[in-house]
């Protein structure tokens, strides 16, 4: 069983036990959350498909931790005139884990 769920504006394709980087989410670590916003979700030859959202579907997960994602690096240079300029960034992310998929 798959379903595509909607987190934080982007849309993943989930199963149980998935760990997954999403987004910074405002919840504490340990805590349990719950996406409605089901796109999709396929149980075996069994699929429904959401006009824009699966009626009654909901996926529950958990809150792993919160982490930076790897290093982005932004060089800048214009050629010919001795300017470059670089920058870093790391993005917040937070790990969950799924727990249960209902239709």
């Amino acid at each position: 069983m798959y379903a595509i769920v909607e987190i934080g504006g982007q849309q993943f394709k989930i199963q149980k036990d998935q760990m997954l980087f999403v987004n910074l989410l405002e919840n504490e670590a340990g805590s349990e959350l719950a996406f409605d916003r089901v796109l999709l979700v396929a149980d075996g030859e069994k699929i429904q498909v959401g006009a824009p959202v699966v009626e009654g579907a909901l996926v529950k997960a958990k809150v792993i931790e919160h982490v930076k994602a790897d290093k982005v690096l932004v060089f800048k240079k214009k050629r010919r005139k001795g300017y470059q300029k670089m920058n870093g960034h790391r993005q917040p992310m937070t790990r969950i884990q799924i727990e249960e998929i209902t239709a």
